[in-house]
């Protein structure tokens, strides 16, 4: 059996994303990187799904009977990706039961190739607080810079970090916006390396707009980040929907990238932390209790 380049059992035995279904043609291989090591996989017109470690007699853009695919890695389709694993992954992926209803929009905004760890990644994504200075006259605008009390909690019953209470003034907070206003969000890190987060929908006060950032690691310093929508708009091409996230994460992505060291310090007197970093602060105590060492820099013993 070939040696892992990854060591982390942690983040080996957990599913990753690899791709979007609707992005990827029936039954023809394509080719990425995961954990560092090349992998091949494909999705039927049926919607199974299947992976392996790329291999010459299944050279990308192939035809293939997916079903027919021997020695393969485990495989999964779930909220419009296709995950495998480099290990022994939990049989089920984290639940996000709104993207069974039947009324919502669940689009891949984007995949993007991001040069910084998947650590970071999910700290950015957590952070209300870079809002106004980085997303300016979307998510946020001076004087609104504060970020509001909210509370944070680790779940051991539920294994994720959940961050509720959150409020946010935001000029345009979605493609159905029709003014500014206060926002509510709830975040969820359910998986090292994902995390959805869950914002008021300006069509429906009772319901929230999903949007999920799914990253897959392809090394301990890239990823590949695909950005999973399951909103309320029944007024806008899909085109429109990309494109509004697609300019929110084409402003992180040099944030991101400009970040210092590239992977994430579990060590809490690293960095300085603010009230702002709560859910930052949560995260990487969580990965610290899990035992992660893949792209952080693991905590002094």
């Amino acid at each position: 059996m070939t040696q892992p380049k990854c060591q982390d059992p942690v983040i080996l035995n957990l599913w990753h994303p690899l791709a979007a279904v609707s992005e990827t043609p029936a039954g023809v291989v394509a080719e990425t990187v995961l954990l560092e090591e090349r992998i091949g996989y494909a999705v039927d017109g049926a919607g199974i799904g299947a992976a392996w470690r790329s291999r010459r007699d299944l050279p990308a853009g192939s035809s293939i009977d997916v079903a027919a695919v021997a020695d393969t890695l485990p495989a999964k389709i779930a909220y419009g990706y296709i995950w495998t694993s480099l290990g022994n992954p939990p049989d089920d992926l984290f639940p996000i039961p709104e993207y069974a209803e039947a009324d919502r929009r669940r689009l891949n905004a984007a995949t993007m190739g991001v040069n910084v760890s998947a650590p970071r990644a999910i700290e950015n994504f957590l952070d209300m607080g870079h809002f106004p200075y980085v997303h300016t006259d979307i998510l946020g605008a001076e004087p609104h810079t504060e970020v509001k009390e909210y509370d944070v909690e680790i779940s051991v019953d539920r294994d994720e970090i959940l961050a509720t209470r959150c409020r946010f003034f935001q000029p345009m907070a979605s493609t159905v916006s029709t003014g500014g206003a206060d926002v509510d969000y709830v975040y969820r890190v359910p998986h090292p390396y994902c995390s959805v987060l869950y914002k008021s929908s300006p069509v429906d006060e009772a319901r929230l707009d999903v949007i999920a950032i799914f990253l897959q690691p392809v090394d301990q310093e890239h990823v590949r980040a695909h950005m999973m929508l399951c909103v309320l708009d029944d007024e806008n091409e899909d085109k429109v929907i990309k494109r509004f996230q697609q300019t929110i994460f084409g402003q992180d992505k040099p944030i991101l990238e400009n970040q210092f060291p590239k992977r994430l310090p579990l060590d809490p007197r690293a960095e300085t932390p603010i009230r702002a970093d709560k859910s930052a602060i949560a995260y990487r105590r969580w990965l610290s209790q899990k035992g992660v060492t893949y792209g952080v820099i693991p905590a002094a013993s």
